[in-house]
């Protein structure tokens, strides 16, 4: 039987330890990691120590201020409302945006073309926001004829709502109408059974004039009723004769007769085509008058860009921008559920909203907490969209914290101070929910 080998000669055939590559090669790690950690230093670490000791200086940066930067924030008006609109901002844009990627990541599960629509609703995403605040600014036009959503706004109002057909319209000295007050017009002398009512008006371009409007013509009277012609006293080119249907003259369609007595409405007519109306016996012997309702200047919408609405219309225009990257980050959440719970919730009797209420969504609750830490974190630097998008006369209105500070910086009325202790506020802002973020990716790391 071999003897063992002694232990000096065992020992010389063991295998050497394996060596980390870091615990080994520390000095070639830092290295490598040395430009980024100067990149990070000048680029990150030294800007924010900067702006922390700028912020205890006065405007020129010379003189200690102490807190009274801060004190600033907190008693400028502008700055205030600068402050209030960040809180909406973090509240109302993160949930929007997030709620509706829940729901078109949902309901692209359910369609043959999700994958289509998709892609269509993360476009605006590929879009910068200097490009999104010029397209929004655009739909956000008063003007109906310019701005989408006035368009679609007024085009709304109008089929529900009746509008005014003739804004601009008016007698002239020689017409036998004159101003009743509040806009309306009304005869000089009562109408008469049988005798021809004539209601001329100026004032129309012939290019508003309703497209199925015809050439006026004289009415044709009947016994123990008021006819008579409701027409654009206006002949194209010239000519013509006051008080006169001269030929060419169009009828005025749907203005709207009343014959008043004693000053109650005893008969109403509407304006045909042509022009012509016809009232019964009871308008005889009445004033005939042009209600104001003709007469008032058409719906033009919502004032959008106004002091009003403006930080919910670039609201708008940012979830319209994010939802699609809410949508895509949760449909990956939503493809990774396993389907036998869902399944098990059907069979158990659940309809679909208690699957969605009940299942679905506390299943996504990571990945919904991934996407409202990341755009809460977006909304506090947002400053192009409401820049680009608000009119300078509201500005103050849509006033931001990321705009504030770019306005204090280097606006015409710069106070250095100011602004750094803006961007410190907005870092202390920043850090709770980065905070929350590292926190929540170490546990699921676990």
């Amino acid at each position: 039987m071999t003897a063992a080998p002694p232990l000096r000669t065992r020992q010389r055939y063991r295998r050497p330890a394996r060596r980390g590559v870091t615990g080994t090669r520390g000095l070639l790690a830092a290295a490598f990691l040395l430009p980024a950690l100067v990149l990070l230093g000048a680029l990150v670490v030294y800007p924010i120590g900067y702006s922390v000791q700028r912020s205890f200086l006065d405007r020129a940066g010379t003189g200690f201020a102490g807190l009274d930067n801060y004190a600033e924030i907190f008693t400028d008006e502008t700055i205030l409302t600068a402050v209030r609109n960040t809180a909406v901002w973090v509240v109302l844009a993160p949930t929007l945006a997030t709620a509706l990627g829940l729901v078109f990541a949902v309901l692209t599960e359910r369609v043959r073309w999700g994958t289509a629509f998709k892609l269509v609703v993360f476009m605006p995403m590929a879009i910068s926001m200097l490009a999104a605040g010029i397209i929004f600014r655009l739909v956000y036009e008063q003007d109906p004829d310019r701005g989408v959503a006035n368009a679609v706004w007024v085009g709304v109002h109008d089929t529900f709502a009746e509008s005014a057909g003739y804004p601009k319209a008016r007698p002239l000295p020689v017409h036998p109408l004159e101003a009743a007050g509040g806009g309306a017009y009304v005869t000089k002398e009562p109408a008469r059974a049988g005798t021809p009512a004539r209601l001329p008006l100026v004032g129309v371009a012939p290019a508003k004039m309703p497209g199925d409007a015809r050439p006026a013509r004289e009415p044709r009277t009947a016994p123990g009723t008021v006819a008579g012609t409701a027409w654009l006293d206006f002949t194209r080119g010239g000519g013509g004769t006051p008080n006169t249907v001269d030929a060419g003259e169009l009828g005025l369609k749907g203005l709207r007769i009343e014959a008043v007595r004693d000053g109650r409405v005893v008969a109403t007519a509407t304006a045909a085509a042509d022009g012509s109306f016809t009232l019964p016996a009871a308008a005889d012997g009445a004033l005939l008058r042009l209600p104001e309702v003709n007469f008032r200047e058409p719906y033009n919408g919502v004032d959008w860009l106004g002091p009003a609405l403006v930080t919910p219309a670039v609201i708008g225009a940012y979830v319209w921008m994010w939802a699609g990257f809410a949508m895509v980050l949760i449909g990956a959440g939503l493809a990774g559920l396993p389907r036998e719970l869902l399944e098990a919730a059907r069979v158990d009797g659940a309809n679909e909203w208690q699957v969605f209420r009940r299942v679905t969504v506390p299943l996504l609750a990571p990945v919904l907490a991934v996407v409202l830490v990341t755009l809460v974190i977006n909304v506090l630097k947002i400053f192009d969209l409401v820049f680009i998008i608000a009119p300078g006369s509201v500005q103050d209105d849509a006033n931001v914290l990321a705009l504030q500070l770019y306005r204090s910086s280097f606006g015409t009325d710069a106070h250095l101070g100011v602004g750094s202790a803006i961007s410190v506020l907005l870092l202390v802002l920043v850090l709770p929910v980065m905070f929350f973020n590292v926190r929540r990716i170490r546990r699921a790391g676990r």
